[in-house]
């Protein structure tokens, strides 16, 4: 049947849109939840006017003369149509700024996390200070206490970009020059996704992110492991990616704490096979997404400033994945 595609297609795309990972209909979030609250009040005393309305036009439509005769008077047409209005936008917008705390600044306590994400063209160098003060850089991977606040100390050295975890709280905008700041508190455990919510040039649809919440101990403990060298191979295959890695020039671009490897333009890899994913939640983490990268990276995000890398043979470039996996 000719509308049996449509209907499936339509069916198949909401299912995809009602996807909670990423979807500020599921609250994680302290911030997201009173978005998500006012949402509701909105939407439920906005129906309730609107079936109102469309009751008082049937009325005036198909009631008796009487009835019609009363709803034109002017005593209800400025009662209905000025002071009913006026009163309710007025309880809605000081009831919005109230559970959205419009101007309120959140205390930034001893103790607060602060974590420094930068927006690039198109990925997240996301910067993470520990207890003693030691900052380690890692990419497209935000993780977070449960019940702490985090502040999120957010910039950009090209162009606006926008970070928005729609499950943690609104979007901020990235602006070259300045830092603003986004405190967020997660509310329970589990991971999310996020994404830059400003166009920011061709590859701006692939430039997505993973929000992991941890108990708060859990994350002191990855924390700790994060902030370590990267793990020496543990395989022949992975030795020999790791020389090469080094021998191609990788680690001129790249960072892997606790060896040569010291380049800042790229993301840092020093523990990128323990992430949810490769390249900004654009492919999975896996050993034939890092090979499928390597050599058609521009295919895959086009515009990205990795180049291509043909040079590699078929053994090379699985050794040079069985490597980059095992950086865990």
């Amino acid at each position: 049947m000719r509308w049996r595609t449509p209907v499936l297609l339509t069916v198949a795309v909401l299912q995809v849109g009602c996807s909670p990972q990423q979807s500020a209909m599921a609250p994680s979030g302290a911030e997201a939840e009173r978005t998500n609250l006012l949402f509701w009040v909105m939407t439920t005393g906005g129906g309730i006017i609107f079936a109102g309305v469309l009751l008082i036009a049937a009325l005036a439509i198909l009631g008796g003369p009487g009835l019609r005769h009363r709803l034109s008077q002017e005593v209800f047409v400025k009662g209905a149509g000025i002071v009913f209005p006026v009163v309710v936008l007025t309880a809605l917008l000081v009831y919005g700024l109230g559970i959205l705390r419009a101007g309120h600044a959140p205390d930034l306590q001893q103790g607060t996390h602060r974590i420094a994400i930068s927006g690039e063209q198109w990925w997240w160098r996301i910067t993470y200070t520990d207890a003693s003060g030691r900052s380690f850089a890692s990419a497209n991977e935000l993780h977070l206490p449960v019940g702490e606040p985090v502040s999120l100390m957010l910039t950009s050295p090209d162009v606006i970009h926008s970070f928005w975890a729609p499950q943690l709280a609104g979007k901020l905008d990235m602006i070259p020059g300045r830092t603003n700041v986004l405190t967020v508190t997660a509310t329970e455990e589990g991971i999310s996704r996020g994404q830059c919510a400003e166009y920011c040039g061709g590859a701006h649809a692939f430039m997505s992110f993973h929000v992991v919440a941890h108990d708060p101990a859990d994350y002191v403990d990855w924390l700790a492991a994060e902030a370590g060298p990267a793990q020496q191979p543990g395989t022949a295959a992975a030795r020999r990616g790791a020389a090469l890695f080094l021998a191609s020039g990788c680690g001129g671009c790249h960072t892997v704490r606790g060896t040569a490897a010291d380049g800042a333009i790229g993301p840092d890899l020093t523990h990128v096979g323990a992430r949810h994913s490769l390249a900004a939640a654009t492919l999975p983490n896996s050993a034939a997404a890092f090979a499928d990268w390597i050599v058609n990276n521009q295919h895959i995000k086009p515009e990205n400033q990795m180049p291509t890398y043909g040079i590699f043979s078929e053994t090379d470039l699985a050794d040079l994945a069985s490597y980059l996996e095992g950086l865990d």
